[in-house]
């Protein structure tokens, strides 16, 4: 298995700032999720998710996204932006009108100071544990039903993963 890409990530000021060096993956959405959550239980309402070094990116991380921007409007507000999306991921955004749940930045207008910063103060995402198959398996589930939560209209790309992960984590439970 090939390593994952990496996490930069760097708080400036009130915001916390993440970039994907590579592509963004099942296998990188976990530490993706784990620094945000450790910056929310903080307090930190502020994210920006530079994509500028990340080609395309996987359901998985797509729902991980989404489920950080879901918290954020459970908890009270904040904002999650992307910024420096190309055009694959751009598409792949608006495909699963996940545009209508995160902030997409495609005009290079938001943080502008903080992106002159950012380039400077980023450090490698503190690397999580690895995860059992089960776990892996849950926060997969987790990320494909935050997409479907996001948009109705993921229901029926995602229901086969779903249903397969559903089953594949009450068999690793029951095991």
């Amino acid at each position: 298995m090939t390593t994952p890409a990496a996490v930069l990530v760097g708080k400036i000021g009130s915001l916390f700032w993440l970039r994907v060096e590579g592509k963004g993956c099942f296998q990188n959405s976990v530490h993706l999720k784990q620094a945000i959550k450790s910056v929310l239980e903080r307090g930190m309402r502020s994210f920006a998710v530079d994509l500028e070094r990340c080609p395309t990116m996987d359901s998985t991380f797509l729902g991980t996204l989404t489920g950080v921007a879901l918290e954020l409007k459970q908890v009270g507000g904040g904002t999650l932006t992307v910024i420096n999306a190309n055009a694959r991921n751009q598409q792949l955004l608006n495909s699963l009108g996940l545009n209508h749940i995160l902030e997409v930045d495609t005009a290079g207008e938001a943080w502008k100071e903080e992106r002159r910063m950012a380039a400077a103060a980023l450090a490698e995402c503190e690397q999580a544990a690895s995860l059992c198959k089960s776990q892996q398996a849950e926060h997969v589930l987790e990320a494909h039903q935050a997409l479907t939560r996001a948009n109705a209209e993921n229901e029926c790309r995602f229901r086969d993963v779903i249903e397969f992960l559903e089953k594949e984590v009450a068999q690793r439970t029951a095991s």
